[in-house]
């Protein structure tokens, strides 16, 4: 190997830490992600991190003791979910200033991420104690990876309401919402979710529907609200499990700002090319941006077809 190709290499190392071990510090709470179904999605640091600790703050203890025991960590637990994490907050923190360590997880996935704890991390820098991230699974991120949908800017919206009304109003405010639309939901609340969806976002709006990511069962489906509301009902099998719902968002509103110029560079380029090479070039050559672009592509596309 060369000096060179050497050097590159201890260079590359400097974004990383030299040490695989995982040194737990006192008076820390851990922000520690576990899997969210395959077993094999749990890093190395997130075991030595549960072991190193004093104890657990786990959402449910009955759920996290056989995932623990499978590997080893015999580290002791405390329940601290919705119902009494103001209650232990007090304790926590007196554990932590006295140098305790403290461990929080899920049930499944990255902690905080529409699992409980807010209010802790809240008051934890109101005294000023650290927090460190164990990262790891997550299947928020999970299913944004394979969707197949814009990423570059998404807005996460949880759980919508359980009831029908509130469920409607909510969405009805992201009709106009741009950037990426991603939700967890129940799997008995799915299908209205989904025929909601439809209804308020447009019938032909396109989704991506992921469910039991990392298990055995993994389906991961796309298609438009309306298409994935019949796919879901066509076969009871599919309402099991764990969802995450991604739906694209809406179109730019093009601005009528926009010069008669680009209106006819766009008629020029989308007479030779492909929509989205079209869009690309005009993105290079007039410096706006790609969405608004995009827009006013599909409005000219739509008025050039209309008049052949």
């Amino acid at each position: 190997m060369s000096i060179n190709v050497i050097a590159a290499a201890h260079d590359q190392s400097c974004h990383y830490q030299d040490s695989l071990t995982a040194s737990v510090e006192a008076g820390v709470l851990y922000v520690v992600a576990t899997p969210i179904g395959n077993l094999g999605d749990m890093t190395l640091r997130a075991i030595q991190v549960l072991q190193g600790v004093d104890y657990i703050a786990a959402e449910d203890t009955r759920h996290s003791k056989p995932l623990l025991q499978f590997f080893g960590i015999a580290t002791p637990l405390v329940s601290l979910h919705e119902y009494n994490e103001r209650a232990r907050i007090p304790q926590l923190l007196a554990d932590l200033q006295a140098g305790k360590s403290v461990a929080l997880i899920a049930d499944a996935g990255t902690p905080l991420i529409s699992d409980p704890g807010f209010p802790l991390l809240q008051a934890l820098r109101q005294y000023g104690l650290k927090a460190v991230p164990i990262p790891g699974a997550s299947g928020l991120l999970a299913a944004l990876s394979v969707a197949g949908l814009p990423t570059d800017r998404f807005v996460f919206e949880g759980f919508p309401p359980a009831r029908t009304a509130a469920r409607r109003r909510r969405l009805q405010r992201l009709v106009k919402e741009e950037r990426t639309l991603v939700f967890f939901e129940a799997s008995h609340r799915l299908q209205a979710s989904l025929t909601d969806m439809a209804m308020i976002f447009g019938a032909h709006r396109e989704a991506v529907i992921a469910r039991e990511l990392t298990k055995r069962y993994e389906e991961i489906h796309g298609d438009t609200l309306t298409a994935l509301s019949e796919w879901i009902g066509a076969d009871k099998d599919r309402l099991k499990g764990e969802f995450v719902v991604i739906v694209r968002g809406a179109m730019p509103t093009v601005e009528t700002s926009v010069s008669i110029e680009v209106r006819y560079l766009l008629q020029i380029l989308l007479a030779e090319l492909p929509l989205k090479r079209a869009v690309a070039l005009a993105v290079e050559l007039t410096g706006l941006s790609k969405n608004r672009l995009y827009g006013l592509a599909l409005t000219v596309e739509k008025a050039w077809l209309s008049d052949q």
